[in-house]
């Protein structure tokens, strides 16, 4: 009498089931990525709006205690308005600010600030308008 064939399988995955996973994971890339660069750039405008209002608003308080608006963006840091120049999150440098000065010279150096940084939000409009 013959012995019976045991037939084993191997342990391990056929190429197959390996090409599967591999679409899968690509399919959930594919929709996954674009999101997450999407969120990283609304996350970015949205702290470009909040450091020109701490500045604009640091700019205020400067006026209304001396009258007179700062003749750079460093005397807000040196008279304790901030406690440093916040950067422009889409340039990542504290020293692209572009500084608007008032009507009036003897009223100071800095009246507003706007963004340097090139392009358009993601609304369309103009980083150098806000």
């Amino acid at each position: 009498m013959a012995a019976p064939k045991t037939h084993r399988r191997r342990a391990g995955f056929t190429l197959i089931e390996l090409l599967v996973v591999m679409c899968i994971i690509a399919l959930l890339l594919a929709v996954a990525v674009p999101r997450y660069f999407h969120s990283v750039a609304r996350a970015r405008e949205a702290v470009l709006k909040e450091n020109l209002t701490l500045i604009r608003d640091a700019l205020d308080k400067h006026y209304s205690d001396t009258g007179a608006y700062p003749p750079n963006m460093e005397t807000l840091v040196t008279k304790k308005y901030l406690r440093k120049l916040p950067e422009d999150p889409l340039t990542e440098s504290a020293t692209t600010w572009v500084v608007i000065p008032p009507d009036k010279s003897e009223k100071g150096g800095v009246f507003d600030v706007r963004s340097g940084a090139p392009g358009n939000s993601l609304a369309g409009e103009p980083y150098a308008a806000w």
